[in-house]
């Protein structure tokens, strides 16, 4: 079955198209035919980049002002007589599409629905920079296919395990029954895919393992994935909360942004962008919110970023601490994203001092696995595995997709 894969942002497509199937997954034999993306929708210079598996790859500039107009161009390079990878659009069989926030409502990935559509608009609440730039996506692509499934695969629904223990705040509880307030968590697929990953990977069943998992980018979480269900994850009810990021402030005491906002007479509006966009790496460090430019002037002797890489990397170290705590014990320990793939200082940074937990990194293994490597990290007789798996949620999408349209659990 080839399933094309969504993820509509504010000015940009993503999409991949993938071959998969049931007995595909089984044998380890889906295949990305193309990944495709459109970036600066609603500009005179938007950039459409296109790389089929096996052809040469294409980009070019050109005015797209709406995703309509981006998924037609989408549809066009993967069906195109010389670089397409598909003779016809009607070779797709499936959509899927990213959602990011499913609330409490959507604890698994679902056909969508026009029932279906109106709930994921009721979480646009939740997720308004998010949730409605998803579900246009999704409507312009209903008009080009609209006569296969489309199914949506949200960020949060891997977190609805949480117990109330980990996902209630101490407030009161009315807001949390009124106004939904709780911890959702986010990169739920990401940590889904590499956790299954891992397992499969070291042989042993998921439901028989405690592993931490640790989505290092510009936006960052980790999470504690015991016996295969997630237990606990640092972003909260936004993605704000947890580690610090690359210019999100993470955890903090409440308190002081209050305390800013009254000292700088700062607006609401004001006070959220300077936690999101103004704060993080970027905010301690003065230099950038890139980790290859941080490692870079940290080296020229530069004081402030040296620090913003040691708070970064000694956030990881407490929550892999906490998490071990909270599951009872620890028996994996995994790298993914942009940062954790291909950073190997920060994992060494985030990893010095927990051999007490049974981590031991091998500096070996761990330099050759920079670049985005798949492999384990952590030397012969450590008692806690630890691997770099490049995470892959497409195909986590894709195969959600194919189960549901084919009824299959799992």
């Amino acid at each position: 079955m080839k399933v094309l894969v969504l993820n509509c942002g504010s000015s940009s497509v993503k999409a991949q198209l993938i071959e998969t199937d049931l007995d595909l997954m089984e044998k380890g034999e889906e295949r990305t035919l193309a990944r495709t993306s459109v970036e600066r929708i609603g500009m005179s210079a938007s950039i459409v980049k296109y790389r089929p598996a096996g052809k040469e790859p294409f980009q070019d500039t050109l005015e797209i002002l709406e995703h309509r107009k981006a998924i037609d161009i989408i549809l066009k390079l993967l069906s195109d007589k010389e670089r397409g990878v598909i003779e016809s659009v009607d070779e797709i069989q499936a959509c899927g599409h990213r959602m990011v926030h499913g609330g409490e409502k959507f604890t698994a990935s679902t056909i969508i629905t026009p029932e279906v559509m109106a709930e994921i608009h009721e979480c646009s609440e939740l997720a308004p920079l998010h949730n409605p730039h998803n579900l246009r996506g999704y409507r312009a692509a209903r008009e080009y296919l609209k006569d296969i499934p489309h199914a949506a695969v949200f960020d949060t629904a891997f977190h609805m395990t949480m117990e109330p223990r980990a996902y209630l705040y101490g407030l009161p509880y009315v807001f949390y029954k009124e106004k939904r307030i709780r911890r959702y968590g986010f990169h739920g697929t990401s940590h889904r895919y590499v956790s299954r990953r891992l397992a499969r990977r070291v042989g042993k069943p998921r439901e028989e393992m405690k592993i931490v998992t640790c989505h290092l980018g510009n936006g960052a979480s980790m999470a504690a994935v015991d016996r295969g269900k997630s237990v606990d994850t640092t972003m909260g009810f936004t993605p704000l909360e947890g580690l610090l990021m690359g210019t999100r402030c993470g955890d903090m005491d409440p308190a002081v942004i209050l305390y800013i906002m009254g000292k700088e007479e700062l607006t609401l509006a004001e006070a959220n962008t300077l936690m999101n966009k103004h704060s993080g790496l970027y905010g301690i460090s003065g230099v950038s919110h890139d980790m290859r430019e941080l490692h870079k002037a940290a080296a020229g002797g530069n004081e402030r970023a040296r620090i913003a890489l040691e708070v970064f990397a000694y956030r990881i170290k407490k929550y892999i601490g906490a998490y071990a705590a909270a599951m009872g014990g620890l028996d994996a320990l995994v790298f993914t994203g942009g940062i954790g793939e291909n950073d190997d200082q920060a994992r060494a940074m985030a990893l010095e001092g927990l051999d007490f937990l049974g981590i031991r990194l091998d500096p070996d293994r761990n330099r050759e696995t920079a670049g985005g490597k798949e492999g384990p990290i952590s030397t012969p007789d450590s008692r806690v595995q630890v691997w770099v798996i490049p995470t892959n949620e497409e195909l986590v999408i894709a195969r959600d997709t194919v189960k549901l349209v084919r009824g299959a659990k799992g």
